[in-house]
């Protein structure tokens, strides 16, 4: 096993920092002394900082020679992340709880990711599957995990698109 050195510099900071600004963008609207209005502008603010920041850490990356694998990998995953988190809030926050509860699709999604990626982690042969070796099965895992993804982001839209369909038509009618 070859062992890899994770660069820490300030774009990966940067990067890092808005991963830990989600549990903010979130959490926010559980701070029981807040107002709603409050709410959506510390959640607004919130997400135009982690937004700054990711187009700072890319504008650093490259002028600072400061990219790396490890930072091409996380920046598409932070950014990933605070999306579906403040999709999931603002979806939340306008009634449509149960437009965003987890349906069957993303258990067996999860179920497939959870199964893959120590399969992946493992990399080597499993005596208790007959000496099959883990990889591959990983890799299968994580296909069915990519598609269970496309399939329950589209079911997701549908409903937001429902969703935001309904919220329309009764501004208009207001």
């Amino acid at each position: 096993m070859s062992s890899a050195i994770i660069p820490f510099n300030l774009a990966t900071c940067l990067t890092w920092l808005r991963i830990a600004l989600i549990p903010a963008v979130v959490g926010v609207f559980y701070v029981p002394f807040l107002s709603v209005g409050d709410k959506n502008v510390y959640a607004c603010l919130f997400f135009i900082v982690a937004a700054l920041t990711d187009w700072l850490d890319g504008y650093i990356a490259r002028n600072y020679n400061q990219t790396s694998a490890f930072g091409a990998f996380l920046d598409p995953v932070a950014d990933k992340l605070m999306v579906a988190a403040a999709l999931c809030v603002w979806m939340a926050s306008t009634g449509k709880r149960a437009s965003v509860a987890v349906n069957s699709l993303g258990k067996f999604k999860t179920a497939a990711q959870m199964a893959a990626i120590p399969m992946l982690l493992f990399n080597d042969t499993v005596p208790v599957f007959a000496y099959l070796h883990s990889r591959p099965v990983g890799i299968v895992l994580l296909w069915i995990s990519a598609i269970l993804t496309i399939v329950s982001m589209l079911y997701y839209f549908q409903l937001a698109a429902k969703a935001i369909k309904a919220d329309a038509s009764t501004t208009k009618a207001e």
